[in-house]
């Protein structure tokens, strides 16, 4: 813009300043025509190459709040149970350390299991955000434990523990060598009924569901989601996304947040676990 002032200014002297005033503003103005033209161009491209960019998405994966069939220790697979009382509160609390924390979600995901998705819309109501709807999908279920669903928990490892030749239940769950696969392998063979899960299957179909709903919120802009599973899904999922080839047990406290972040089509695992928002939104 300088440059044309002074080829303006240069052609006036040049005339002997008998050029009209109307041609001199008649040049300016198509000078900033262009100067403005070529700014908006400028500025179209930069919005252009923006938008193109990957949105870094946060998933908040999520375990139930306690359930009845958890305070009686009983194996709750695709069997299900409601929450208890303590498992509302828990889940409760969970909603407001969210809000506390100002952790605000664009979307939201639940298992098909009852206990999800009463879990999912008290964190969505104590988050300040009980009118998002939320989506189902039962590959975000827990694992199958086959004619052992809804029975103790003592008479599921005792027969896994016979079906991987070990001497009891105690024996079993006290090997440190032995894999999350493997525990879950043992329910399967003792598992008469063929319908039991082995953990590769649960992780396929964790990845499938976690890796569409990654990608459906990075194409609509990014952002946080919720999606609220089940324990031992969520070790199964964490596992495959580390790309580990068997998984080891790791603890997952009801209502426990297992960060996940996604970018560029990849995911990293943050958090696993981790309690910091049900203990933030606990009054106490």
């Amino acid at each position: 813009m300088v440059i044309f002032l002074q080829s303006v200014n240069k052609f006036t002297k040049k005339k002997g300043g008998e050029m009209k005033k109307s041609w001199i503003i008649s040049l300016l103005a198509t000078g900033l025509l262009i100067f403005a033209g070529c700014s908006s161009a400028t500025s179209s491209s930069k919005e252009s190459q923006d938008s193109t960019e990957p949105k870094e998405v946060v998933l908040y994966v999520t375990r139930h709040g306690k359930t009845m069939f958890n305070a009686a220790e009983r194996a709750q697979g695709w069997s299900d149970s409601p929450l208890i009382d303590e498992g509302v509160e828990i889940a409760e609390q969970l909603g407001k350390g969210l809000k506390k924390e100002k952790v605000e979600f664009v979307s939201a995901y639940s298992s098909d299991s009852g206990r999800a998705r009463e879990t999912t819309e008290l964190a969505l109501k104590n988050n300040g955000q009980k009118k998002m709807n939320y989506k189902e999908d039962k590959r975000l279920r827990e694992i199958c434990f086959g004619t052992y669903e809804g029975d103790t928990n003592e008479n599921m490892w005792e027969a896994a523990a016979k079906s991987a030749n070990y001497k009891d239940s105690k024996e079993l769950l006290a090997d440190d060598d032995l894999s999350l696969d493997g525990m879950y392998d043992a329910i399967k063979a003792a598992d008469e009924t063929g319908m039991a899960e082995d953990l590769p299957t649960v992780k396929k179909r964790m990845k499938e569901a976690l890796t569409e709903i990654a990608e459906e919120t990075e194409k609509n802009g990014g952002g946080n989601v919720l999606v609220v599973s089940h324990g031992g899904a969520i070790m199964a999922a964490v596992s495959e996304l580390r790309g580990e080839e068997t998984a080891e047990f790791i603890p997952i406290g009801n209502a426990s947040v297992t960060k996940i972040v996604y970018k560029d089509g990849k995911f990293d695992v943050k958090d696993v676990g981790s309690t910091s928002f049900v203990e933030a939104g606990d009054k106490k």
